[in-house]
């Protein structure tokens, strides 16, 4: 934000050094980029953030400067004279799109006479960079630089129907800017439009068939509030960004519309002359009233780390524009200013009593008491989820929220519904929010093989987008890994987890057909009976969807249920002292059988002194076993804590593990 130094004393008496002025602004918040000389006014170059719209005009830095050097703001009152028609019986205002414009105000200036501005005018916009035009043009976008107020000034004899139409575009419109290009419109767009056609994209540009031209008599002039989000939207989808587009981004002040509104017709009359027409067509909700916040003295020792009279507490919180409602020994209570949305907690109070009182008050050495805090136990199961995964070889991806629709499409396991589409396109085309973080990861694989990066183990801890019948989607947190291990190995990362995360319950394994999940190299994975996430290989259609060129695997799970079955407080189980017996099996069963109900009738036939079950190889042979018959080899450990158990003990058990195979599964001992 550029400011002219002769503008800011209209305002604010300027009579501290300029370097003074540049310093005290900085430590308050609004950094000092640079100072030139333009026409014998000097152009100072501050930088504002986002969270304070309200000083993108010189009325807001001049309140800044009159805070911190004590002085007195003198804002002009801004009332004309109306001595023209009622604006009612001359115009008519509808808002169709209530969502993407909250409140449209429109008054009347009849008989204007175009010509150049008044020299101090033409002078002051000059200083911050911006080209006279003519007088009408000129008004509005000086009170733009003033108040952060955009404003725009139709030809009203440009406008059919004598009415505007504040709706979104219909299909297939277009408009000529006052740039003179040409620009598609698409829903979602805020336009203004009169009885037949769109004259003005809202928020962003105006249209060239109602500009302000020599043959102009009658003005209308337009101040309005539109939704930041749908400005951003519309700004970026054209390409087309202006001083009026990025101050709507960013909010204006609800209040001060009307202010702006009048201000300008004052000015319009003071150059151009004309009449202004009686009353203001002013459509929309008016703003609701701010709700009180609450300061506590006691607060600003304790976080700043020094004291602060109360009663300087209040001439800078009344200084800023807060409204004290009730001032206490302990507290003070004000309703923060219009222009200052970010003033919602006690907190933001706090920040504004630093900065003003001034930083350089507060004592490099000043103690602040600390208050001890344990972490979430959210917090300490994702520490562990990710110092394990790092320990099995993974690298940590940060990846974008949104992807493309042939991404999004390609696997989808949490829901059917359709994805969230996002308005503005983001990298290369990428426009869906995610429903899974499974696409995201192979993207990021790809990029790494082009690279020739010999290990790609990925993994990523996000939020996805499901959405659902209320007003906001959910967004459940997941964890989701691509590997070029094979399905056991990625299998044994995922029991790896559950062991370091302290989850003794069974892992259990279902059948899953989730393109592009190969069949035969993948399942689903549940915990207590719910669907924990799934795992397997991508099979070949779906490597080829996604241009990858190696084998690869992944998994993906959901991070609540693995939060809410953690157990990170190790428990001490005392050892036996007699040793393991270990039996092999090797059970021909059905092909349609599965290991995970083999495992499980194991389980079960073994009793007490089960130790550990381990799955070593699954055998196929068309003479020796059969058609439609397959041969698991695993590996069974067996501890008795009453004794040394015999041979004689373990073959008992292996004999009555293979009967209960034989019963359960039809399985027979090779």
């Amino acid at each position: 934000m550029i400011v002219s130094w002769n503008w800011l004393k209209q305002y604010v008496p300027l009579d501290m050094p300029i370097e003074e002025a540049e310093r005290r602004l900085m430590m308050a918040g609004l950094n000092h980029e640079s100072t030139a000389e333009v026409g014998g006014d000097l152009a100072i170059d501050l930088e504002v953030t986002s969270n304070r719209p309200d000083c993108l005009g010189h009325i807001g830095v001049a309140r800044e400067i009159a805070v911190l050097f004590g002085r007195p703001l003198s804002i002009p009152k801004a009332l004309p004279d109306e001595t023209g028609p009622a604006v009612e019986s001359l115009l008519d205002v509808a808002i169709e799109c209530p969502r993407l414009c909250t409140r449209y105000t429109a008054r009347l200036v009849q008989g204007v006479k175009i010509g150049p501005s008044p020299e101090w005018m033409r002078q002051r916009l000059a200083a911050i960079g911006v080209t006279a035009i003519n007088n009408v043009v000129d008004v509005t976008n000086y009170v733009l630089f003033e108040c952060g107020q955009p404003l725009h000034a139709f030809d009203f004899a440009g406008l059919r129907g004598r009415r505007i139409v504040v709706r979104e575009p219909r299909p297939g419109e277009t408009i000529e800017a006052i740039d003179h290009k040409e620009y598609a419109l698409s829903a979602g767009m805020c336009v203004i439009a009169d009885g037949e056609r769109t004259v003005a994209i809202g928020g962003v540009m105006g249209g060239a068939a109602t500009e302000i031209g020599p043959e102009t008599t009658d003005v209308l002039v337009e101040a309005a509030e539109f939704d930041p989000v749908s400005i951003r939207s519309t700004s970026r989808t054209l390409g087309l960004a202006s001083d009026s587009s990025y101050r709507f981004e960013r909010g204006v002040d609800s209040h001060g519309i009307d202010w702006a509104s009048r201000r300008c017709c004052e000015l319009i009359l003071e150059a151009a002359g004309g009449v202004l027409c009686q009353g203001v067509v002013d459509v929309g909700p008016r703003p609701k009233p701010r709700e009180a916040v609450v300061l506590r003295f006691a607060q600003l020792k304790r976080i700043l780390g020094i004291e602060v009279p109360p009663e300087r507490v209040r001439y800078i919180l009344s200084s800023l524009g807060n409204a004290v409602q009730r001032q206490e020994a302990r507290r003070i209570e004000v309703i923060s200013p219009t222009w200052r949305r970010d003033l919602t907690r006690e907190a933001d109070l706090i920040e504004e009593v630093a900065r003003i009182h001034g930083y350089e008050e507060i004592p490099e050495d000043v103690s602040v008491p600390m208050a001890p805090s344990s972490r979430r136990l959210e917090d300490r199961v994702l520490a562990k989820v990710r110092q394990t995964l790092c320990a099995l070889g993974f690298d940590e991806a940060v990846t974008p929220s949104v992807v493309d629709a042939a991404a999004s499409e390609a696997f989808s396991p949490w829901t059917d519904v359709a994805p969230l589409a996002t308005r503005i396109t983001i990298l290369r085309g990428a426009d869906r929010l995610r429903r899974s973080l499974v696409p995201s990861l192979l993207a990021a694989r790809k990029i790494n093989e082009a690279l020739s990066n010999p290990d790609i183990e990925l993994f990523e801890i996000a939020r996805v987008y499901l959405p659902h019948e209320g007003p906001l989607p959910r967004e459940p947190v997941m964890l989701a890994v691509t590997s070029g291990r094979g399905f056991r190995e990625v299998k044994g990362a995922v029991e790896a987890l559950l062991d370091a995360l302290g989850i003794t319950a069974e892992l259990q394994a279902a059948p899953c057909g989730q393109p592009p999940l190969d069949p035969a190299a993948s399942c689903r994975l549940a915990l207590h009976g719910e669907t924990l996430g799934y795992l397997g290989e991508i099979q070949a259609e779906g490597l080829k969807q996604f241009d990858l060129r190696s084998r690869t695997c992944v998994a993906e799970l959901k991070i609540e249920p693995l939060i809410e079955a953690a157990c990170l407080v190790p428990r001490y189980t005392p050892l036996t002292a007699y040793p393991a017996v270990s039996r092999d099996l090797n059970l021909v069963v059905d092909e349609a059988v599965r290991w995970a109900d083999v495992a499980a009738t194991v389980r079960a036939a073994s009793g007490e002194p089960f130790e550990g079950l381990d799955y070593l190889d699954t055998y196929r042979d068309l003479q020796r076993i059969g058609a439609g018959r397959k041969s698991l080899l695993m590996s069974l450990t067996l501890r008795s804590r009453e004794g040394t158990m015999t041979n004689q003990q373990a073959d008992a058990i292996r004999d009555r593990i293979v009967a209960a195979c034989r019963q359960a599964h039809n399985a027979e001992l090779r």
